[in-house]
């Protein structure tokens, strides 16, 4: 890089619109006939002095770096004959509080696992195979003038270290992490045949604490060598690609651990966290906050969401704790925080950052998924930002799932005092755009595996379970469940061990899997329960007030006017003649129940049944008389009517499938 173009990058990095910041700061290596030149580059404004330290010098002194006293960044350089990819590095800070080893904030790769050197390496040497997937995101995506996302989002939430381990160890040491070229090979064809479209990783980024579950980042531009290199992860999304699943990375721009190595503290001063102390530390979490405020943390945050995209190739990103910045109160009693300008308790700072993150992220990826994890009730977090959102394309219903949860805990027999957690998610559900989520956070610290949340005997959960699932999945909103759902575990998750692959052995937890992977192929064939997520126009409630029954139904409708008629059962009690209205006479058959005997079910069948016309006004003037079994989910739609040509008189008649 030149003269005049290095003095741009530094300039542009500390005004804060440096999304490129990773090709200039960090280690970079060129070459002339035959001498390989690194260029390692730092910012650190407040330190008295710095020198890179690492195996190609016996970490020792002799390579000091000089600083722009403009731009606080410093730089070094090193020729060498032999290229040093592979080398660890460090930089020694001499600072105000001392002189510590310093992890690069934008190293490519790291050491891991109470190592925390950083490591040269060329992320450009990996060869991709997928073009003809990043060509056809607009094709994925089908937005519209009218309806938003008019596709199917089915995610599998997954810890990389705990899916699968080597010999189905424990990960205590670290000796048992499978590869991420070996987890990519049995997870690619398992998600495509389970019918999920997207994966989404905890975080991957490198991470001194396993027991953060990744959440406390220390290099932020370096997957995390757990698992392997940056071209192994390079080829585990290329291989989710190359099976037509799309890749999500949890991202943590709220805060940062202390670990002495890295971000914390940086330059001997505070530089990356915030520098009041209303704001400068997350106390519940032990970190420190970013400063968002900062220009050059706002280039350092942006380039590396983009970073990701650009480099490896990844779909979308899920902000963690969004809550936690855009509230100053958050987590703070009262006198431990300090109002903004206006006296309210808006961090106007973070809210001007996740409006340039995503008009960022969107300018150069408009078909990224940009998913905000906000546990609060702030308006407008998927609105565009030309409308005064925040920006965002998705947001977790956390609401949703608190309200199911509370709900399935409750005996049968009083449910029907609890009827609107049921149907009260209907009152919000398209002010924003929203991911039904069952996540990892709802399966810890003790608030029980999904499938231990429902109320009553193993002989109850199980079919409750099923009715569970089959309202998620038919209910408006993109789909998230956490790795291990899709079999009903009866254990929470826990990182240090992969999951009890071995309960597939028992029937009720292998007709479970079975359930889910038809569910979510129901889901992926069908318009009507994903192509208007966002709008009344595709859904419209039959019966949402059956609290005596603890039953629902409803109607779900695509663009072409095509509807299923769904009907759910959360009572033990099996309705032999249950009314279900629908909107005309006909035949309809039942295209789905939970109560199918190989899901684990009593085999209850409707099969193909005609409605009756009732004497009613308005859209439902017919009714279907169905057996409802307990805890059952049915899904019916009628059944098309054809066309039969009436030999001697040469017209067509139209009647309806037998």
């Amino acid at each position: 890089m030149d003269i005049e173009k290095s003095d741009l990058a530094s300039y542009l990095f500390c005004q804060g619109t440096n999304n490129y910041a990773y090709e200039y700061l960090g280690v970079h290596m060129s070459e002339s006939a035959g001498i390989y030149t690194y260029t390692f580059r730092v910012w650190a404004p407040k330190a008295h002095r710095i020198f890179v330290c690492g195996d190609f010098n016996a970490w020792d002194e002799s390579l000091p770096m000089e600083k722009d006293a403009d731009s606080g960044i410093w730089t070094a350089v090193l020729p060498s004959r032999v290229r040093l990819e592979g080398n660890r590095y460090k930089y020694k800070i001499v600072g105000n509080n001392g002189t510590h080893m310093k992890a690069d904030p934008f190293a490519f790769s790291n050491e891991t696992l109470k190592n925390t050197a950083s490591v040269i390496y060329d992320i450009d040497s990996f060869k991709w195979h997928d073009e003809k997937w990043r060509e056809t995101a607009k094709d994925r995506f089908r937005s519209s003038d009218k309806h938003f996302c008019s596709s199917p989002v089915n995610i599998y939430e997954m810890h990389l270290g705990s899916w699968k381990t080597r010999g189905g160890k424990t990960n205590v040491n670290g000796d048992a992490y499978l590869n991420y070229r070996e987890i990519a090979e049995e997870l690619a064809p398992y998600l495509k045949e389970m019918g999920y479209t997207h994966v989404e990783l905890m975080p991957v980024m490198e991470h001194p604490f396993d027991g953060s579950w990744g959440y406390q980042v220390g290099g932020y531009y370096s997957p995390t060598a757990r698992y392997g290199s940056p071209s192994d992860f390079a080829y585990f999304v290329d291989k989710l690609h190359e099976y037509g699943i799309a890749v999500i990375l949890d991202w943590v721009p709220a805060h940062f651990p202390k670990d002495e190595h890295g971000l914390y503290e940086f330059d001997g001063d505070l530089l990356y966290e915030y520098k009041g102390k209303d704001r400068m530390e997350h106390k519940g979490w032990g970190t420190r906050c970013f400063d968002v405020g900062y220009p050059a943390v706002q280039s350092f945050l942006v380039s590396n969401a983009l970073f990701w995209m650009r480099k490896y190739h990844v779909d979308g990103l899920r902000c963690d704790a969004v809550a936690a910045m855009l509230y100053l109160d958050f987590d703070k009693a009262p006198g431990e925080w300090v109002p903004n300008e206006f006296g309210d308790n808006k961090n106007l700072e973070a809210i001007a950052f996740f409006q340039k993150l995503n008009k960022a992220i969107f300018a150069e990826f408009p078909y990224a998924l940009m998913v905000a994890e906000e546990s609060a009730s702030w308006n407008a977090i998927t609105k565009p930002v030309h409308e005064g959102g925040l920006g965002f394309n998705f947001k977790w219903n956390m609401g949703w799932a608190n309200d199911l949860f509370e709900y399935v805990a409750i005996d049968p027999f009083f449910r029907k005092g609890s009827h609107e957690k049921l149907t009260f998610p209907m009152m919000y559900a398209f002010s924003e755009n929203y991911i039904l989520s069952v996540s990892h956070d709802e399966v810890v610290h003790g608030k029980k595996s999904l499938l231990d949340k429902m109320y009553g005997t193993n002989e109850e959960k199980f079919p409750m379970f099923r009715a569970f699932m089959g309202y998620m999945m038919t209910f408006p909103g993109k789909k998230l469940i956490f790795m291990g759902t899709e079999y009903a575990p009866f254990r929470e998750w826990d990182y240090e061990n992969e999951l009890e692959w071995f309960m597939l052995k028992y029937p009720n937890h292998s007709a479970i899997k079975q359930y889910v992977k038809e569910l979510n192929h129901l889901y992926l064939s069908s318009p009507e329960l994903w192509e208007i997520d966002d709008s009344w126009e595709g859904f419209q409630w039959i019966e949402a007030d059956q609290s005596e029954l603890n039953a629902i139904s409803y109607r779900r409708i695509d663009m072409q006017g095509n509807e299923y008629i769904v009907v759910i059962n959360f009572s033990p009690e099996k309705r032999a003649h249950y009314t279900l209205r629908v909107p005309e006479e006909g035949s309809y058959e039942e295209i789905f129940t939970s109560d199918a005997e190989r899901f684990g079910g009593n085999g209850t069948k409707n099969g193909t049944l005609r409605a009756k016309a009732l004497e009613t006004e308005g859209e439902l003037r017919a009714a279907l008389d169905i057996v409802l079994p307990p805890y059952g989910a049915l899904v019916f739609r009628k059944k098309p009517a054809v066309s039969v040509k009436n030999k001697n008189k040469g017209l067509s008649l139209n009647k309806e499938k037998k």
